[in-house]
């Protein structure tokens, strides 16, 4: 059990401004209102509780979701401060009713923190129907409650009441999302696991204990990696042919402390992952600029030195070196800036400096001792510049000698506009299908481009394969914005023709899996169109009721349809639709096409790492894993009956 060792108290209890507009506007300060917005609150909780151990004072945290729907985070912490605040109630009141109210503001408390802005506690308490606080400290065990933020407990003096005694000191949340705010309130269990097995990995003496009570047979599982961020590469790499043990560099410079562990394996790929303060940082940011930087630049040197370049050789790109490598980059800063609230990307500049000369450093003298692991990286890198000069010849081939014409072979019928921001294609299987959607559009700004059929499973085929369909090229070439193949970087984002990317696909298993082939292609070949939010997928209705009396309604799923039973009174003729070409362009405008009426979902990946792995599992070559996936996750299956 952890115990208290710095001062920490009422009076490290630093307020910047009060608790406003939170329920209003819920995704400045979580992301999203979404399963992923959701799931942040039990991060904001949990990433306080981190940052307690970072201070030596907390190696346990709890994490259970309860039956109720509710969640629980406790840890043996200091247990957050109950005295008295200057502004007259208990600290702990300021913390969860104030936003910007935090010991993070005082360096005396804290000294590495990842829930630097601070708003943390209080956000989850405005976005939840209601929360309930224990705090362990001074001998003593002191109770809170809010709903929707408000606070429900009567103070006695400005003090919280005490229910109890205890030798023990942390802090207890449990709290029940507002179904009010968010779409849905049932949390993700893979994605947390997943989170708090990385926030094991980066912390190799902290514990973290989860339980899942929503389950017939309670889940629980440990997270404890005393290998660190060594155990975490070599994990990802398990399934692939490591080139050589994982390497591992440390150092400190002006308070930022630096590691970084990289392997490489025997297959085309990247995986490069930055965390700043236990923090993941998915759009990375400055600390990993520095390392990749550097790191090109000491292989380019030694592959000079080598003999592998020649003096009229060009550089290996960043890319070249990279391929092959899977690497974690974690830092701890003690003043941290990061570009979103949910600390997507990290913007100091400090961070890239002193990351760049540790790598540098370190690096140089690890391989001056391991040749051998020297030599295999450049081979790496001298392969993936031959295959990435053979693709750069095979696309200038590709777009130079493909003829396109809009509408004149039946494929993309474009849009008036040429103001990408209002532009919008849909992509659409079936010829039925696309010219119900030709003639339903608004042809000013929606474009209609359909395949034929189910396009080629990228994560299977070869580079030449993919280059040379024509579905994929006709897309290619339709948002504007070329692709990246991870031998190079061709990838424009602001050539992008269209804001918004929609596949319309039908509601059924062959649908799906053609929704997942597109999907598979955009996240391979062209992810920052799903990382920056312009890939969605259509919701066509699945029934049309006409009853007796009244008017006709769509219905988008069963349990529409079951609710629509419940209430409607009297008989109606239901319609279902087995296909977007069962639809005339009347219909398919109204209820997929139309900006007014339709429902659309949004693609969004919450974590990189787990969803290059499913990725690789679902589509790849290797069988056994995936049957064994799919059978384990049977009855998570939604059956169209």
């Amino acid at each position: 059990m952890a115990n208290a060792k710095t001062n920490y108290d009422a009076g490290n209890i630093t307020v910047l401004e009060g608790l406003e507009a939170v329920r209003m506007r819920p995704g400045m300060y979580i992301g999203s209102t979404s399963t992923k917005g959701l799931n942040h609150l039990i991060y904001e909780l949990v990433d306080n509780s981190v940052d307690e151990h970072l201070q030596g004072e907390c190696d346990t945290i709890d994490v259970i979701l309860e039956a109720d729907g509710s969640a629980t985070v406790f840890d043996n912490g200091r247990g957050i401060p109950v005295g008295m605040h200057a502004k007259g109630v208990s600290a702990e009141r300021v913390v969860f009713t104030t936003l910007h109210a935090g010991g993070k503001f005082d360096n005396n408390a804290y000294k590495t923190s990842g829930g630097l802005h601070g708003v943390g506690s209080s956000v989850v308490n405005a976005l939840s129907a209601h929360m309930t606080v224990k705090v362990k400290r001074d001998g003593v065990i002191v109770q809170d409650t809010y709903e929707r933020g408000i606070p429900t407990t009567e103070l006695e003096k400005g003090l919280l009441p005490v229910i109890g005694k205890s030798r023990e000191t942390g802090t207890w949340i449990n709290f029940l999302p507002d179904d009010t705010i968010f779409e849905k309130t049932r949390f993700k269990e893979d994605d947390i696991k997943s989170r708090l097995h990385e926030t094991a990995y980066l912390n190799p003496k902290l514990t973290i204990r989860f339980e899942d009570r929503r389950k017939e047979e309670p889940e629980k599982q440990i997270f404890h990696e005393p290998d660190g961020i060594i155990g975490f590469v070599r994990d990802m790499n398990s399934n692939a042919e490591a080139l050589h043990d994982v390497v591992y560099i440390e150092g400190e410079a002006e308070n930022i402390q630096v590691q970084i562990a990289f392997q490489y394996v025997n297959e085309f790929h990247e995986d490069v992952l930055g965390f700043c303060n236990n923090i993941y940082n998915s759009e990375g940011g400055t600390h990993l600029t520095g390392f990749k930087t550097m790191f090109t630049t000491v292989i380019n040197n030694y592959a000079r030195e080598l003999g592998t370049l020649k003096e009229k050789d060009a550089n290996f790109t960043g890319t070249d070196v990279r391929n092959g490598m899977t690497a974690v980059v974690s830092i701890k800063h003690p003043d941290p800036r990061f570009e979103g609230q949910t600390k997507t990307k990290l913007d100091n500049q400090d961070a890239a400096k002193i990351v760049s000369k540790i790598t540098g450093d370190e690096i140089t003298r690890y391989f001056d001792r391991n040749l051998e692991t020297l030599k295999s990286i450049i081979g790496c890198a001298e392969k993936a510049a031959r295959i990435r000069k053979s693709e750069e010849k095979a696309k200038t081939n590709m777009l130079t000698k493909q003829k396109y014409s809009f509408d004149s072979n039946g494929k993309l019928a474009n849009c008036e506009s040429k103001d990408p921001e209002k532009c919008e294609i849909f992509i659409v299987e079936g010829d039925s299908a696309g010219g119900s959607a030709k003639t339903a559009r608004n042809r000013m700004y929606q474009a209609i481009l359909p395949i034929r059929g189910k396009i080629l499973n990228v994560e299977k085929a070869s580079m030449d394969k993919v280059l040379a369909n024509a579905e994929i090229k006709t897309m290619i070439y339709a948002f504007g914005c070329g692709f990246s193949e991870g031998y190079g970087n061709d990838f424009d984002i602001t050539k992008l023709r269209y804001d918004k990317i929609i596949i319309m696909a039908d509601a059924d298993v062959d649908g799906a899996h053609i929704a997942t082939l597109l999907l598979t292609l955009f996240y391979r070949f062209m992810p920052q169109l799903i990382f920056e939010g312009h890939v969605y997928i259509a919701m066509p209705p699945l029934y049309k009721v006409l009853p007796a009396r009244g008017q006709e309604e769509y219905l988008y799923d069963d349990a529409a349809l079951a609710k629509y039973r419940k209430t409607h009174k009297g008989t109606f003729t239901l319609q279902r639709y087995k296909g977007l070409g069962e639809m005339d362009a009347e219909q398919l405008w109204e209820t997929t096409l139309d900006p007014e009426r339709r429902m659309l979902k949004k693609v969004e990946i919450e974590d990189a790492r787990m969803a290059s792995e499913m990725t690789q599992l679902l589509m790849g070559t290797d069988v056994p894993p995936r049957k064994t996936f799919i059978y384990e996750h049977a009855t998570d299956a939604e059956l169209d009956v």
